[in-house]
Parts: structure tokens; C-alpha cells; sequence
């Protein structure tokens, strides 16, 4: 049970996209918390998978599969239901979802050269950005504590800017990383 403990996080995180949607379907403060909660919880899983894999040296070639997909179902349904409820601009959630076939499809193509794109710290920084931001998005309401209001949906739309900005940036670091493997390498014919 223990080796297998990051990988029932990731699916964890798989399935808790379900009910976060089902409860973004719902009007209202209750429903909209609630899927922001549930959203919070699958994104520490995305700390807790990793950080328990290589610590124990659980990791494994599944684990390494499943961990990026799990993270992009549960970004691209919050921000895609997020655009369905007006809470996010559509260009934005459109630059994040293509930044991340594009990755992808740089890391697959590094993969048959037998090497890949290791994810950058620059990456890394987005991917928490834009889980810090879509929390606050999906709870979207005000709320009143200690006679402090909270503007959620402020807070989680200038969250959103920074992944943003973070996102264009580690884009380019990997078409730059890819190019210069591509450089590097001495058979010219990899396409």
C-alpha cells in the first residue's frame, strides 16, 4: 500500500475534477466554497504525491505518467468552467491550455531522442500560481471576517496575471531548452 501511496494521490486528484465541476454548476456562495475547497485539496495533492514519492523513493514510471495529466484535467476544468461562469477572460484560459499542449508535445518529441525537458523551477513557480489563483476564483464571493471583507475573485484574478505571466515565461525557457537540444543534437533528421 505504502508504494503505491503517491500514485492513489494523483488519482485522487483525478477524481475529485468530478465534483468540483458538479458543485461550479451550482449558483452560490455554498456551492462555489465548497467546490474551492475541493479544488485546494486536489491541489495539495499535487505537492504531496511528489514530495512522498522521493522522499521514500517511491516514484515510478506510472507516477511520472500520470502526475502532469492529472495536473492539466484539473487546471483545464476549473478554468474552463471558470470561463462558462464569467469569471475568467477566455484569451487567457486559451494562452495557459495552449502553453501546455505545446510543452507537451516538446517533451514527447525529447523523449524519442531519449532525453526530455526536466520541468523548470520557472514551471514549477507557475504551476503553484496558477493553483493559488484558482482557488480564490472558484470561491469568487466576497466574504466578511473580523469586519475585514475579502474580494475573492480580486485576489484570484491577480493571482491569474501572475500565472499568466508565468506561464508565457516557462513557455519560452522550454522552446528555448528544446531548441538547443535540437541544436545539440548530430542527427538533424529528429522530425
Amino acid at each position: 500500500m505504502k508504494k503505491h501511496l503517491p500514485n492513489f494521490l494523483t488519482l485522487g486528484r483525478l477524481v475529485l475534477v468530478p465534483p468540483i465541476i458538479l458543485f461550479l454548476f451550482f449558483p452560490g456562495k455554498v456551492a462555489s466554497a465548497t467546490a474551492g475547497l475541493l479544488f485546494f485539496v486536489a491541489s495539495l495533492t499535487d505537492f504531496f504525491d511528489g514530495f512522498i514519492a522521493r522522499r521514500f523513493s517511491l516514484e515510478s514510471s506510472f507516477g511520472r505518467f500520470l502526475d502532469p495529466i492529472a495536473d492539466k484535467v484539473l487546471v483545464t476544468s476549473a478554468l474552463v468552467m471558470l470561463i462558462a461562469l464569467d469569471r475568467v477572460p477566455a484569451w487567457i484560459v486559451m494562452l495557459i491550455i495552449t502553453r501546455e499542449v505545446a510543452v507537451s508535445a516538446l517533451r514527447a518529441i525529447t523523449k524519442s531522442w531519449d532525453t526530455t525537458l526536466q520541468p523548470s523551477p520557472v514551471g514549477k513557480l507557475k504551476a503553484v500560481f496558477q493553483f493559488a489563483a484558482i482557488v480564490p476564483l472558484i470561491i469568487h464571493y466576497d466574504y466578511t471576517f473580523f469586519f475585514v471583507t475579502v474580494n475573492f475573485h480580486f485576489i484570484g484574478t491577480v493571482l491569474l496575471y501572475i500565472a499568466l505571466f508565468l506561464t508565457i515565461w516557462s513557455g519560452m525557457d522550454y522552446f528555448l531548452r528544446f531548441y538547443r537540444e535540437y541544436e545539440g543534437r548530430e542527427n538533424g533528421d529528429a522530425f
